[in-house]
């Protein structure tokens, strides 16, 4: 029984690594506004071409402002859920959908099982690559995910969880959003084994 514990406890910080960088990725999105100036999406529309009449750019910058203002939202309630363990009492379910929100589930159902939780929050620095017009309008982000200052802890002792030495603290991630009447919703996160 303890080598079946340990061995859950081993796969549940593989895990944990895994849903934590993908969540570091969410909640810098969510910290877009405070961290850069070029990802300031609540001033400024963050795409506005000067060559295209006021109308298309004011168009287009207002549709991706909503694209990471959803985005960021759904980064926001995945850092408080990993703070916790649980995304019972967060806005989780109000952005994020389909592939994204089960993988989220399953990252915290390991946590709780291995009794970790995080402290601080990641660094996002977002993107939107394209919008495609459709019946449904499907949104892809661009993002550097920092994941420096978001640690992974035992929720007990408080002490930082071991993780290993090759993974990547900052490294580009992708996210999908689709178009739900009004809402945007972020359906699919995707780490990449890449640095940026």
């Amino acid at each position: 029984m303890n080598r079946r514990s340990k061995g859950r406890r081993t796969a549940a910080v593989h895990t944990r690594k895994y849903a934590t960088a993908l969540l570091i990725t969410s909640s810098l999105v969510a910290m877009a506004g405070c961290s850069s100036g070029d990802s300031d999406t609540s001033s400024k529309p963050s795409s506005s071409p000067s060559a295209a009449s006021p109308s298309a750019a004011s168009t287009a910058g207002s549709e991706d402002t909503a694209v990471l203002a959803a985005y960021t939202s759904s980064w926001h309630a995945q850092t408080e859920a990993y703070s916790k363990a649980s995304s019972a009492g967060t806005d989780l379910t109000k952005n994020t959908t389909f592939k994204a929100l089960s993988d989220i589930e399953s990252d915290l159902s390991a946590m709780r099982e291995a009794g970790q939780v995080t402290t601080g929050k990641p660094v996002i620095h977002p993107k939107v690559v394209k919008v495609t017009a459709a019946k449904i309008p499907v949104a892809t982000v661009a993002d550097c995910v920092d994941t420096t200052n978001w640690t992974l802890i035992d929720k007990a002792s408080k002490k930082k969880v071991p993780l290993p030495t090759t993974r990547l603290t900052k490294y580009v991630s992708t996210a999908t959003l689709e178009k739900w009447g009004t809402k945007w919703m972020v359906t699919k996160l995707t780490a990449q084994d890449q640095t940026c």
